[in-house]
């Protein structure tokens, strides 16, 4: 199956992104790109969870509805929930309303706090485990030995939901990885953007 196709302007793109409108939108101006703000590390890291026996679809049509009733996603906020921010996630029909998800990103929250209070940013933790570049266009997989190494150890930093597929798509759509297909338009933007981009450095290192 060819993995890509030419998109509505005739560019060709990676296949998944042509599903829906979104998705193009998303593919062109998000996925892949470099990311070193923590709060977007910590929202994107949670939707995934969140996203977990669901479709990226689904979630990306409730994102907003996501950052409105997480605070935008500021992980001190979160951190501060209660048992009553629970409840009041709960009932929400504009988010996935799940208890164990929702307790998770509450906690995550927490052990973000520890983790930049200690390193500095989520992004200084999260860059070091950068994969060295190929240059060459990777074939699909759903995880790596680098998802795998950062989910074992965010498991024993206390985060949940954040098993070694659910951490490959989070580098995968932070940048730290370009997976976009060989021929993809936005692979060799995306390449360029990485080039340019100086990740922040862990602060005990």
């Amino acid at each position: 199956m060819n993995p890509v196709l030419p998109g509505p302007d005739g560019q060709h793109r990676c296949r998944w992104c042509l599903a829906t409108p979104d998705y193009l939108r998303y593919h062109d101006t998000e996925w892949g790109f470099p990311v070193a703000d923590d709060r977007r590390l910590f929202e994107k890291i949670c939707l995934e969870g969140f996203q977990s026996g669901l479709s990226w679809r689904t979630i990306l049509d409730k994102r907003e509805n996501f950052r409105v009733a997480f605070d935008g996603f500021d992980y001190r906020k979160v951190a501060r929930y209660d048992e009553r921010d629970v409840g009041r996630l709960l009932a929400d029909a504009g988010i996935v309303r799940h208890r164990g998800k929702i307790e998770a990103a509450i906690g995550n929250a927490r052990c973000a706090c520890e983790m930049v209070d200690r390193h500095g940013s989520l992004a200084a933790w999260f860059w070091r485990f950068e994969p060295a570049a190929t240059g060459v266009a990777p074939e699909p997989v759903s995880t790596t030995a680098e998802s795998i190494a950062i989910s074992k150890e965010l498991k024993r930093l206390g985060w949940r939901f954040v098993g070694p597929t659910t951490v490959y798509a989070f580098m995968q759509a932070m940048g730290l990885v370009n997976d976009h297909a060989d021929g993809c338009i936005t692979r060799a933007e995306v390449d360029r953007a990485r080039r340019g981009f100086a990740p922040p450095r862990i602060a005990d290192a």
